[in-house]
């Protein structure tokens, strides 16, 4: 059992989730092991959330509700503890990001990361440290749910070519990132345009940078260097954004042809793999 230790339910987000399990579990008259095994996970996981050293899940929060009969507390309180766990400089763009009507978006080198898989944002935020890795990408798996709600935002990526073809954790998680480029289709709030290796020169070449449009406030531009982020609603500012972006839509494949040259690269390059004795594996 990890021991315990007083929280400061003000503190942030997270012990306020700690404190709040911590309480309701115990006026349920559960211990630790005994909420683990109803909700599936160890007494040792349950004791870690409640005492901060882990972040909890949005699955683990609806589990807990289900066990506690707490009704949605938990459920509604992990997104706030996830969006936490995001970068200091990235939180408000991500809180703009969610409020927005449609999100356009440029990107040379990687999968935006709405638009990510699990496997592909695990490799992502892993570069440089694997310290906080689940809490991550558990944070940016929550970014993703402004596309399932009812009314989610209309989101249109225009991405290099070359994000295809920069090989990120391996054949098979950029075959399954592919396969879900692909089946975002079925969305019609959701389009993909790959721009191609033979547009050559582009307005895109200073970085991805992306522009977001509400309903009743200005339109922003947003950019990264590899420090942080820079958001700005200055109409000089958005309107170099626009034009760029529009230039570099009007220079990208179409969306069947971008689908076809996304279908093309999955199955050229990351298809059938062979072992290295020479057979054939998927």
């Amino acid at each position: 059992m990890v021991g315990v230790r007083d929280l400061d339910p003000s503190a942030s987000p997270l012990d306020y989730y700690g404190s709040e399990l911590r309480r309701l579990r115990e006026e349920a008259g559960l211990n630790q092991a005994q909420l683990g095994s109803i909700v599936f996970c160890t007494g040792s996981l349950i004791g870690q959330i409640e005492t901060t050293r882990r972040v909890p899940t949005r699955d683990f929060s609806e589990r807990v509700d289900a066990a506690l009969g707490t009704g949605g507390v938990f459920s509604r309180l992990v997104g706030l503890v996830l969006r936490h766990q995001l970068p200091t400089w990235f939180q408000p763009y991500a809180e703009m990001e969610a409020r927005a009507a449609y999100i356009s978006s440029f990107q040379p080198q990687l999968v935006h990361g709405l638009l990510q898989t699990e496997a592909y944002a695990h490799e992502v935020l892993g570069v440089w440290t694997e310290e906080g890795l689940d809490a991550k990408v558990a944070a940016r798996l929550e970014r993703q749910r402004i596309l399932d709600r009812e009314f989610p935002p209309l989101m249109w990526v225009v991405m290099s070519e070359a994000v295809l073809h920069q090989e990120i954790g391996g054949p098979d998680v950029m075959r399954n990132q592919l396969a879900h480029l692909l089946d975002l289709k079925r969305r019609v709030w959701v389009r993909v345009q790959i721009l191609p290796f033979k547009a050559g020169a582009h307005p895109g070449q200073m970085g991805e940078f992306n522009l977001l449009r509400f309903d009743d406030d200005p339109d922003i531009v947003y950019t990264e260097d590899f420090v942080q982020g820079h958001m700005t609603a200055n109409p000089q500012a958005v309107r170099e954004g626009w034009l760029r972006y529009d230039h570099l839509q009007a220079a990208a494949l179409s969306l069947e042809d971008s689908a076809a040259l996304i279908a093309r690269v999955m199955e050229e390059r990351y298809g059938h793999q062979p072992a290295p004795d020479g057979r054939e594996v998927a």
